[in-house]
Formats: C-alpha cells, sequence, structure tokens
C-alpha cells in the first residue's frame, strides 16, 4: 500500500506542474518531454547501479513480455500523456487533477469485467462514490456537461486503465527496465511527431522543469506502481492511486491561485469518501493456491518453500514452483492469488 500512495503523491504533483509548463511548451511535446526525461533518468540510475556493483535481484523482461510491453507503451505512454496535455491546455489545472481519479474506476472496472479480478461491494461502492464526484465537477447547472477538455483526460483515464491492467502482466519483471523502455520508446515517439508537425524548442528553463517533473513525477511513480501491481492487483492499485487526484488539485489551489468553488469541494468530498472505502478494505478467508511455475524476485516467506543449490542470497529471481497449498490470511490479487471467489 505505501508504495501505490507514494506512486499517486509523485503522479499527482506533476498534473497541476505540468499544467505551468504548458505556456512554454505545446502539449503534444510536453507529453514527450516527460516520458523521455523519465526514461533517460531512469536509464542514468541503472548504469550508476550497474557501474557500483549494486546487485538487481529482480526478473528480467523475457520474449513473450514483447507483444505487453508495445501495448503498455502505446496506450500508457504515448496516448495516455497526449490525452491528459491536450485536456490541462483547455481546462482549469484543479478540474483536471480531480478527474484522474477516472484513471482508478477504469483500472478496476477493466480488471473486473475483462481480467476477473475480484471486487468487492466496498470497492464497487467506493468507484460510484468517484464517479458521483466527477459527475458533480461536470455539472453546468442543468445537467453533466464533458466539456473538450475534461472529455480528453478521461479519454486519458481510459487509456491508462488499459494501460495499468496489461502492465500487470509484466510486474512480475523489474519495474524499472519496463518504465526505462516505455519512457523513451514513448518519449522518442511523442518528441518526434510534435517536432515535425511544426512545433517550437521551448526555451531551457522549461525543458530543465519537465526533466525534473518527468523523472520523478513519471519515471520514478511508474517504478513504485509497477511494484504495487506485483502485491495488490490491479483494481486495487488503482484504487489507492486515486490519492494522485487530490494531490494534483492541492498545488493547483495553492500555487496557481486556482479558485475553490462549491464544485470542486462536493466532488473532493465525494472522491474522498471513495478514496477511503478503498483503503478500508480488508479481505480475508481461506483459499487454495493451485501448482503453478512462474518466475520473480522472492524471499522464502510461506509461499515460497523450495529448494536451492549453492548458496542461498534473498531476495533472488529465477523460475520456480509452487505446490498447492491451502491456508487462510489478509491477502490482495497480488501474483499468487487468482482464486475464484463465491
Amino acid at each position: 500500500m505505501p508504495l501505490a500512495l507514494l506512486s499517486a503523491v509523485l503522479f499527482g504533483a506533476s498534473a497541476p506542474l505540468a499544467k505551468l509548463l504548458l505556456g512554454a511548451v505545446s502539449p503534444q511535446l510536453l507529453a514527450g518531454l516527460l516520458y523521455l526525461a523519465a526514461g533517460i533518468g531512469l536509464a542514468v540510475v541503472h548504469g550508476v547501479r550497474a557501474a557500483l556493483g549494486i546487485p538487481a535481484p529482480e526478473a528480467p523482461l523475457r520474449r513473450h513480455d514483447v507483444p505487453w510491453l508495445v501495448a503498455v507503451v502505446f496506450f500508457g505512454g504515448f496516448a495516455g500523456p497526449l490525452l491528459l496535455m491536450l485536456g490541462l491546455a483547455r481546462t482549469s489545472a484543479a478540474s483536471g487533477s480531480l478527474l484522474l481519479n477516472l484513471e482508478g474506476l477504469a483500472t478496476m472496472l477493466i480488471a473486473w469485467v475483462v481480467f476477473r479480478e475480484n471486487v468487492d461491494r466496498r470497492l464497487m461502492l467506493g468507484a460510484f462514490t468517484i464517479l458521483a464526484g466527477a459527475g458533480v465537477l461536470s455539472w453546468n447547472g442543468e445537467s453533466v456537461h464533458l466539456d473538450a477538455g475534461s472529455a480528453l483526460i478521461a479519454a486519458a483515464c481510459l487509456a491508462w486503465g488499459i494501460d495499468n491492467n496489461l502492465t500487470r502482466k509484466l510486474s512480475s519483471a523489474d519495474p524499472a527496465v519496463t518504465a526505462t523502455v516505455k519512457g523513451l520508446a514513448a518519449g522518442s515517439v511523442n518528441v518526434g511527431l510534435a517536432l515535425l508537425l511544426g512545433a517550437t524548442v521551448p526555451p531551457l528553463a522549461a525543458i530543465g522543469g519537465a526533466a525534473v517533473v518527468g523523472f520523478l513525477g513519471v519515471g520514478v511513480s511508474l517504478v513504485l506502481f509497477m511494484l504495487a501491481l506485483r502485491h495488490l492487483g490491479a483494481a486495487r492499485t488503482g484504487a489507492y492511486f486515486s490519492l494522485a487526484p487530490f494531490i494534483g488539485a492541492a498545488i493547483a489551489v495553492a500555487i496557481l491561485g486556482e479558485p475553490v468553488t462549491v464544485q470542486l469541494v462536493g466532488a473532493g468530498l465525494l472522491m474522498g469518501m471513495g478514496l477511503w472505502l478503498h483503503l478500508a478494505e480488508r479481505h480475508e478467508h481461506e483459499h487454495v493456491h493451485e501448482a503453478m511455475e512462474h518466475e520473480h524476485v522472492h524471499v522464502h516467506d510461506e509461499h515460497h518453500q523450495h529448494e536451492h543449490e549453492g548458496p542461498l542470497t534473498e531476495p533472488h529471481s529465477h523460475r520456480h514452483r509452487h505446490r498447492p497449498l491451502k491456508h487462510t490470511h489478509a491477502h490482495y490479487p497480488d501474483l499468487h492469488h487468482h482464486h475464484g471467489h463465491g
């Protein structure tokens, strides 16, 4: 849970800070710069770690991971950030930040409907409360109306909801490598397209600002998010990630001086209630682990009882087999808990 919340804080701060940069950088170019900075920054960290001889016990990406990686680069690295920057250019940073709550809702619904991940009544109630908050933000006095900016941000949330569920397929591999590839590939494409379409090169100060926001708000946040996916599953990580919009809205009001409206407060209260319902969930029952074989970083806990040849250091990563196991404990739909529920 702390990994998901810290990821949310970093990403939440990136939306209003990106809004500040939109005055000097075109939306598509900024989307590219943010992800390119994330990729370059993580690559530098990886290089320094290797040069210092710091071991990395994470499992590597394999050939069968490539289709999933291509999909997450497109949805999460290209489409999502481009739609968000276009949306932020057309709406206030505070409203745009709160609308990012729809990402958690999209992630949860896709995890539940498509990937059959368990979602209980508390999570569903929280999701609908968040959706009600989005409706309050879009209320024009007579009906719910999504302007162009809000619709683009909602589309970005849908793209990231797809991305989050597909990224779970890669969560057992090294998240820093996955995030690096995603940042470099998607960032390069968006920057290249923006320049081809006539975007001007921004001032050095704007590029530096985008580099800092991109590395922390995209790169580091994405690594933490992938680690959370590994332990919590897509639906619950998306739910905890709903903290991000509140961070963004608070920064927008404090730094950008945007007004605190009745709609903003009402939407914030509803979305905050939805977030609390998600955070207060506890899931425990007797369950059965079927035999399975996979590869990921682990220690020898109650789910990992297998033999090794030679000296043993932990944590470590290798392909291993799980024997059938039946027990009771609090758990989430992580790498080892994909059982059905009555």
